[in-house]
């Protein structure tokens, strides 16, 4: 009787952490009130932001991606956020847009959203896309204008403007702040330096290779 008791506590618990999983998956945690509009100028830490009193209408709006962005990058594109630091209404709400505006021939380099799956729609232009399996199995497409691609959340992925002009793109995530790692930023610009033994052993290169990739990534002193 009681193995036979035993064993039923454990289905039930089994049979519960199966049913919470959907909800430990999600992008951002689930909000409790209608709106928490993000105390951005607040030092309280919370897994988020703080709400601050007072909410209007200015803090659900942004016009921050209705024009293209200014392209300065080597690699030809630019990202423009509309997430929960340029719009505090959308604190524990789950969502956020980017824009991305392409150079012709412009590249948004390898890179990851740790907290969030990422869907865009093609505004104009052509775009080179696609994301890397942790199978190592490159799924990748041409889209244009109008059409819709999606990034698994935490893949690298990439976008490259396929033509002969300028391209740009909406894109929409399943949380207030996604988070963007560079592939190539991330290891060869971080602070303090990933020591160059370990990058060279990794990529299988000399450490004069490294020092030459770093200093393409060190911070530009004014």
């Amino acid at each position: 009787m009681m193995a036979r008791s035993c064993l039923s506590m454990l289905l039930v618990a089994v049979t519960l952490v199966v049913l919470a999983a959907p909800l430990a998956l999600a992008g951002d945690p689930d909000y409790l009130q209608d709106l928490c509009v993000a105390d951005l100028n607040s030092e309280l830490k919370v897994n988020g932001f703080p709400c601050k009193a007072n909410a209007t209408a200015d803090d659900f709006f942004t016009n921050i991606i209705a024009k293209p962005g200014n392209i300065t990058s080597p690699a030809g594109s630019v990202v423009t956020g509309a997430n929960v630091e340029k719009v505090p209404g959308l604190n524990t709400l789950g969502v956020s847009l980017a824009r991305i505006d392409y150079a012709p021939g412009g590249l948004n380099p390898p890179h990851t959203h740790p907290r969030a799956t990422e869907v865009i729609f093609v505004l104009y232009g052509k775009l080179d896309v696609g994301f890397i399996t942790t199978a190592n199995k490159l799924v990748a497409k041409t889209v244009a204008a109008g059409e819709v691609f999606a990034f698994p959340r935490g893949l690298v992925h990439f976008q490259k403007n396929a033509g002969e002009e300028p391209a740009a793109v909406v894109s929409a995530f399943n949380s207030q702040l996604p988070g963007t790692q560079s592939i190539a930023m991330t290891l060869f610009g971080a602070s303090p330096e990933v020591p160059d033994d370990v990058l060279a052993k990794a990529f299988q290169i000399g450490a004069e290779e490294v020092d030459k990739i770093k200093a393409k990534f060190a911070p530009k002193k004014s």
